[in-house]
């Protein structure tokens, strides 16, 4: 049997819009979507892994405790754009065993680590 490969990851946001304009400084590129009878969200969908961001109907409803990562080509770059939105800063850049490496929260209070990986990466086995 071969690995599972992830092709899909959805979380919740109790402002949508604002959530949108945080993952598209990141580089996401997001379409609204509704399907059927179900409610309006965001989708993006790239190499086959689909990324949605569909509304939490109150604060229990969202999906803060999940942790998200995405490897971007400039990592100080990027956290530098989100600065200007005022993103919380976790961890600022800096070298890591796989690469540069920086963690901030999205304003629905989710850990999203952001990675620029070096050329010649090799991950650290667990």
């Amino acid at each position: 049997m071969s690995n599972p490969i992830n092709n899909l990851l959805v979380i919740r946001s109790l402002d949508m819009e604002r959530a949108v304009r945080f993952y598209e400084q990141i580089g996401v590129c997001f379409e609204k979507h509704a399907h059927g009878k179900g409610p309006e969200h965001y989708a993006s969908a790239v190499c086959g892994f689909v990324f949605e961001i569909y509304p939490a109907h109150e604060e229990n409803d969202a999906t803060k405790n999940t942790r998200l990562g995405f490897n971007v080509d400039c990592v100080d770059s990027v956290v530098e754009l989100l600065c200007k939105i005022d993103v919380e800063v976790i961890s600022k850049p800096k070298e890591s065993p796989w690469g540069r490496r920086a963690v901030v929260r999205d304003f629905d209070g989710h850990a999203v680590e952001l990675l620029s990986p070096t050329k010649t990466q090799k991950f650290p086995e667990s």
